[in-house]
């Protein structure tokens, strides 16, 4: 044992997240009378949440009057291939336009009507046009009024600091352990409940929509450890259309807003090729369809030398396109001096989304964990096997407001505050275990993982190539012991790296193992071996760590969906949108 020195932190709700579903849910706590802390690795204004681009769903009818609630539960039971969680959906549906309504007031700059309302417009695969915008920086506009409010609540957040252990102690979490990430600084917080809001995944694919030092899966491994299940983890949105140049930035996401404005695809052969796909809705079919049409053309031999496809938006003009999609035009002229109201972009599918997650009760967000709770893209249960886009933001306020309800009901029903010493001398063991001299780095493995999970566990995936994807995973946990961890003199970048490679390698042995079970093509799980749906394969696939420290896997069977939502559902299958959605 190195040393068991650390600052201390008391409070009633702590949130480990500082993205917009931690917000909300701090903001929540913090309005019931809640001392609230927020701790976050990046830079509370540069968290992924400025990333979501496109937009915010909610049935206000306020473009298409026909737009109800229950048309958004069943668009997203469909785009989900039917393994949402019904409740979770429903809850979702019904409550965003009062949340969305919220963050307007809070200061959200979205788009307005001539008559004053908040404009729609469409997203791809839904029935009609509900996705609110703030140009094409939605989750910036969100975050930053989130942000406001925070400040105004004297809400801390605190900077820079890296989760290491959930403290659990007999079933029940009492806090976390976290380092300062710049001089590595340890604090222990103490808490009546701990709200996970710490993102994905999908960082450990080569090309990913995240950046280098988010969503790499150690939300998960911080769950899988204390106890948590983790469900529809094979799931992972493969958006359609990120940048293929250059090739630093290879994955960038180039936001759906493009198609939602009027953006079309063509091949190398200058063919507008969706028509082969989805004739009826073109580009503006569901995130799989496309990304699986995209990655045909290129596969095929129709893609462009680089290895992507051409999404054009040059035929509209040139103030619409930066009035309606001013972040991307920026983002092409700074990283590529292209003008895409003149020229073709190059897009490629690209990780982006982990629509699995935590499992969590629908009404709560609480876990299986006594105290601990969980929100936004962390969680599982609402996106099924394919996300609806534009319900992610409405994700992170809902549940985040709802997780930040049930943390603060809870505090206030127990009678005294878990402490457990052996639980924080674990957590310092564990940080000190890895500081030590080797002979391996950890960076070069990180970027071996994200080769082999797009290599193996990718696209489109078969028997044989997770197979040997899982094993490869093996290979590298075993060298773990080996890498050389110096704060002395590479400051304490080398024990966050080591921390999220053995977090990513958790959670891609999780998601390869979830796959191997799920021997179907659904959604965004598309398997060679097993080219279609199995329609009575009606079960999620859970994982958890047993009582061997080693991941297991359990069938679950999903609940029916109620009667009159059935009836919409149906309805909703036999609607012929030709003609109706964007050309």
């Amino acid at each position: 044992m190195l040393s068991n020195k650390h600052n201390s932190f008391i409070s009633n709700v702590l949130v480990i997240g500082s993205g917009g579903a931690g917000l909300r849910a701090a903001i929540e706590a913090k309005q019931a009378g809640m001392e609230v802390m927020i701790i976050g690795k990046r830079k509370k204004e540069d968290v992924h949440t400025v990333l979501a681009a496109g937009g915010i769903n909610a049935a206000f009818g306020n473009v298409d009057a026909e737009d109800t609630w229950e048309q958004h539960f069943a668009d997203t039971i469909i785009e989900g291939y039917e393994l949402s969680d019904a409740k979770t959906v429903e809850i979702m549906a019904k409550e965003a336009p009062e949340r969305v309504q919220e963050i307007d007031e809070w200061g959200a700059n979205f788009h307005r009507l001539p008559n004053g309302k908040i404009d729609q417009r469409f997203f791809g695969a839904h029935t009609f046009r509900r996705t609110c915008y703030s140009g094409d920086y939605t989750g910036r506009s969100i975050l930053f009024s989130l942000i406001k409010k925070a400040d105004e609540l004297q809400i801390p957040i605190h900077d820079y600091l890296y989760v290491s252990d959930l403290l659990i102690s007999d079933g029940t979490c009492f806090g976390a352990m976290a380092f300062d990430i710049r001089n590595g600084e340890r604090t222990v917080f103490i808490a009546d409940s701990v709200i996970l809001a710490a993102g994905g995944h999908t960082r450990i694919w080569r090309k990913s929509s995240s950046r280098r030092n988010e969503n790499t899966g150690d939300g998960f491994y911080l769950g899988l450890k204390a106890g948590c299940t983790l469900t529809d983890m094979e799931m992972v949105q493969f958006h359609p259309t990120g940048m293929v140049m250059p090739e630093d930035l290879a994955g960038t996401l180039v936001t759906e807003a493009v198609r939602g404005e009027g953006g079309r695809l063509f091949n190398n052969n200058g063919e507008r090729f969706m028509d082969k796909y989805d004739s009826e809705r073109m580009e503006l079919s569901a995130r799989d369809k496309v990304a699986m049409a995209n990655y045909t053309e290129i596969v095929e031999g129709r893609g462009t030398k680089n290895g992507g496809v051409l999404l054009d938006i040059s035929h509209e003009n040139k103030d619409h396109i930066i009035e309606k999609l001013p972040r991307m035009y920026r983002q092409f002229l700074d990283t590529l001096m292209i003008d895409i109201s003149k020229t073709p972009m190059e897009v490629s599918p690209t990780a982006h989304y982990s629509m699995g997650g935590i499992v969590v009760d629908p009404f709560t967000h609480s876990t299986n964990i006594d105290g601990l709770f969980a929100a936004g893209e962390i969680t599982g249960g609402l996106h099924g096997a394919n996300r609806l886009g534009g319900n992610s933001l409405a994700e992170i306020l809902i549940f985040g407001k709802r997780a930040g309800d049930a943390a603060s009901k809870r505090s206030n029903e127990i009678e005294s505050q878990i402490r457990s010493k052996k639980a924080v001398d674990d957590a310092h063991d564990k940080l000190d275990s890895f500081i030590k001299n080797g002979s391996e780095v950890a960076r070069p493995l990180q970027r071996q993982l994200r080769d082999i999970m797009w290599e193996y566990c990718g696209v489109v995936r078969d028997q044989e190539k997770l197979k040997e994807g899982l094993k490869k995973i093996k290979n590298i946990k075993e060298i773990i012991p080996q890498i050389d961890v110096r704060p002395d003199s590479e400051g304490y970048e080398d024990l966050v790296l080591i921390l999220d490679l053995e977090a990513s390698l958790l959670s891609a042995e999780a998601t390869i193992i979830s796959a191997l079970d799920r021997k179907e093509s659904r959604g965004a799980h598309q398997r060679s071996d097993f080219e279609d749906i199995d329609d009575n394969l009606k079960s999620n696939y859970r994982v958890f760590l047993n009582d061997n420290n080693e991941l297991q896997s359990e069938e679950h069977i999903i609940e029916k969906i109620p009667d009159n939502l059935q009836k919409i559902i149906d309805k909703t299958l036999d609607i012929n949108l030709e003609g109706r959605l964007l050309e």
